[in-house]
């Protein structure tokens, strides 16, 4: 892989997302691990770094900042970089016992650990470590200011080629094509859909509004306390098969981020149930129908996610949009119990639907970038950890490639990507790589003490859908 390293001349200022996201007590961190099913040459990745990730300015300039609110000095300074010091091979006892969870342990260690500001803000731990689902592991860490986790994937992503054919960047799934239809029906349809735009970004906006301001979520057992950093942190990741997303899917007639929507909505609420389960009072058992959690969903707001652009920036030097370009929205969660599984999946599917057809998201990102500009850091950071003290948690879903692809020769199994430092008792983070599906989950350990047991439930929820979706479209076919 030759490529042309781009040179970048002066200073680059902050942008204000950047510094919100490395204000002290607002460390945050993006972590991604990825699999490999053959051993790993710590050689060639720092050889394969030096020609595609430090092209990119961000990732070869150190973070200076005073974090003043008024003046905004913080600025990207280039700096020379010994990729070398960006690697680290620790060394692992090859006959360890149990694999998989010194790599939980480590991961989370590595993310509690402080990053040193003095160099640019990343790293890459190889680990020599043969886990359920791979041959040899690899732990980066991306702090959250060089960019937001859509753009950094992307970044990644666009450091790997196909491994049917090296040269080739990977590929995703095409959005399906809108059929073309009658010019009079066609404006019909967009005063229409513009009617329902409008109607639905004033309500959601307001619902939204009305709960940071005056509500939160109303139950302890699985929010952090109000003001509360996360201290015992965790990560736990486990492999299912995409196909039984996709056969739910196309039983109810919905789209891959419903099911995972739905899944994870059914997995939260048996998870709610098993504890109030454990209270012998009558109380506690109504309260969990009243229950009202909400998750907080970011979105990406850029208008495509083309790796070949940040491919070309690396190789050729070639502008590409880049930063935190985001905004969220708060996604009511249906954790009442229910005996149809599907229900789950229904709610879910309504949220969704309502969410698609607002700006809430462009809302969102206006409303944080007026609060800096207006009122500065020391707002902002307040209005973030206000919105994040009073949810439940975070969920993500990233679409990766349909095909097998390699990290600079090494053949990838499996990529499953997080976030540390947001206070947020439980982030759930869904990637899809090939036939594959994995479910992150990064929980504080004070609320959730056992994460494993609450991602086998979101798991095992997912298999009561899949054959409660199965029998209907037979019980359908008979009648």
């Amino acid at each position: 892989m030759s490529m042309k390293k781009q040179v970048t001349e002066g200073e680059e200022p902050v942008s204000p997302f950047a510094q919100l996201f490395s204000l002290p007590g607002l460390d945050v961190f993006n972590i991604v691990t990825i699999g490999w099913k053959t051993e790993g040459d710590p050689f060639i990745i720092v050889e394969g770094l030096k020609n595609t990730l430090i092209n990119h300015p961000r990732f070869s300039s150190i973070l200076v900042t005073d974090h003043d609110e008024r003046k905004g000095k913080a600025k990207w300074i280039p700096t020379k970089v010994k990729v070398e010091d960006h690697v680290i091979v620790p060394d692992i006892d090859p006959y360890i016992e149990n694999p998989d969870k010194f790599l939980e342990e480590y991961t989370t260690n590595m993310a509690l650990s402080p990053m040193d500001m003095a160099k640019p803000l990343w790293e890459f731990h190889l680990l020599k470590l043969k886990t359920s689902h791979a041959k040899y592991v690899a732990v980066a860490r991306f702090h959250h200011s060089l960019g937001d986790g859509m753009s950094l994937m992307s970044l990644l992503l666009a450091c790997t080629r196909k491994t049917c054919d090296p040269e080739a960047l990977p590929t995703f799934l095409a959005p399906k094509k809108i059929q073309a239809i009658n010019a009079w029906w066609s404006l019909v349809a967009w005063f229409w859909f513009i009617i329902r735009l409008l109607f639905h970004t004033c309500i959601e906006v307001i619902k939204a509004l009305v709960f940071i301001c005056f509500a939160r979520d109303t139950t302890a057992y699985i929010m952090g306390k109000p003001g509360a950093k996360l201290s015992a942190n965790k990560f736990v990741h486990k492999i299912i098969s995409l196909d039984d997303v996709k056969n739910v899917k196309n039983a109810m007639k919905m789209t891959m981020n419903d099911v995972l929507l739905g899944m994870v909505q059914a997995g939260l609420s048996r998870y709610l149930n098993q504890i109030y389960d454990l209270e012998t009072t009558s109380k506690t058992r109504k309260t969990l129908d009243k229950t009202c959690l909400h998750g907080v969903v970011f979105f990406n707001l850029r208008p495509n996610r083309d790796i070949e652009d940040l491919a070309n920036m690396m190789a050729k030097g070639s502008k590409c949009r880049w930063g935190n370009s985001i905004g969220y929205v708060l996604i009511p969660l249906w954790m009442k119990s229910e005996n149809d599984i599907l229900e789950y999946l229904r709610q879910a599917k309504t949220t969704m639907d309502r969410k698609k057809l607002s700006l809430e998201p462009q809302f969102s990102y206006v409303l944080l970038k007026l609060t800096m500009e207006v009122f500065g850091l020391t707002a902002l950071k307040n209005l973030v950890e206000r919105i994040f003290g009073k949810t439940t948690m975070i969920f993500s879903n990233v679409v990766g490639p349909a095909e097998e692809i390699s990290f600079f020769g090494h053949q990838i199994s499996y990529i499953a990507a997080s976030a540390f430092g947001i206070p947020q008792a439980v982030i759930i983070s869904i990637q899809s790589y090939m036939d594959k599906l994995v479910i992150n989950l990064s929980v504080d350990l004070d609320v959730i003490p056992d994460p494993h047991h609450l991602c086998n439930l979101i798991i095992e929820a997912l298999s009561m859908m899949n054959s409660s979706a199965s029998e209907k479209i037979v019980h359908a076919s008979e009648v």
